[in-house]
């Protein structure tokens, strides 16, 4: 890979194409079907997917660019990786991506990238397999700039391949779809379909949506604002993590949406921070009124995730 080439570009056409092992990867393990599932804690589950996807992606990224920080879902792993999981090609197309000046010179040691190998556990091990998607969110100090979202089991119509990757860098450019605006006329709210509670529906009742689109991952509920599915992602609720969000804010940013949380502040990406997204998570499509939903959500919900 051309040294030439900003350190942003170079990590995230290497991100491109190392979620495409990793869709790969989890494409194999449920076909195999020794899933080995593990549960970390209440609707918390990881399977051998998980712990392998993110072995590829880890150890692809930290070959390359053994400087910048990298953060995981799981818990590090001292096993052997396969050579086959190590991933040292780069995105072409995502290699000749001008970046804005601001972004052509960053230090190394300013860079957290956050992996979330593979979002939509639970409807994996259900076969739901349309909400999985691996994540890679890269920070510059605090903020998201950059993201990829991979979908596994995306079908290709003209092709009938499995996988898509989308990607986008706040500022600077998107790629792997193309934005649509969603319906005039009506509301549609997506959120948890596995971790609601009377918060949570509280929260999407003040908003009186039309529609309700409930599904998993962070990524997937994303993708529907990035598709106009979805006029707004509301989730009241500590469940979420920095490596849910990391990758989807970019990537929505890129696109002119927003992601906070429900006091309207952007979450920080430095590998000091801490983990949980305590504050719950609003995320809104392109030319939503972020200020209308937060205005809207109650008070006492959000004293509840203080």
């Amino acid at each position: 890979m051309a040294q030439s080439v900003a350190l942003l570009t170079r990590i995230m056409a290497s991100s491109v194409s190392v979620t495409v092992q990793a869709g790969k990867i989890i494409r194999d393990v449920l076909s195999k079907g020794g899933l080995n599932i593990v549960e970390k804690g209440k609707n918390d589950l990881q399977t051998e997917a998980d712990r392998s996807a993110q072995k590829c992606i880890i150890a692809s990224l930290s070959k390359q660019f053994p400087n910048i920080t990298i953060i995981g879902e799981e818990e590090p792993s001292s096993c052997v990786v396969p050579s086959e999981w190590i991933v040292t090609e780069a995105d072409q197309e995502v290699l000749k991506l001008k970046l804005p000046v601001h972004l052509e010179d960053i230090n190394p040691k300013d860079v957290c990238i956050w992996v979330d190998p593979l979002d939509g556990t639970a409807e994996y091990t259900q076969g739901l397999v349309e909400h999985v998607t691996v994540l890679v969110g890269i920070a510059i100090g605090t903020t998201a700039i950059g993201g990829v979202i991979h979908q596994p089991y995306y079908k290709n119509d003209k092709s009938g391949s499995l996988g898509r990757t989308l990607w986008g860098i706040d500022g600077a450019g998107f790629g792997g779809f193309a934005p649509k605006p969603p319906p005039e006329g009506k509301r549609i709210i997506t959120t948890t379909r596995s971790h609601s509670d009377g918060i949570v529906q509280s929260a999407i009742s003040s908003l009186n949506p039309d529609d309700i689109v409930r599904v998993g991952g962070a990524g997937h509920k994303v993708i529907l604002l990035l598709e106009g599915k979805a006029h707004a992602y509301v989730f009241a609720s500590r469940g979420c993590k920095r490596w849910d969000t990391c990758a989807p804010e970019a990537v929505l940013r890129s696109i002119g949406g927003v992601l906070t949380d429900l006091y309207g502040e952007r979450y920080p990406y430095n590998p000091e921070t801490t983990y949980a997204n305590v504050r719950g998570v609003l995320a809104t499509a392109p030319g939503q009124s972020h200020q209308w939903y937060l205005n809207r959500i109650p008070d006492e919900v959000k004293q509840k995730l203080q």
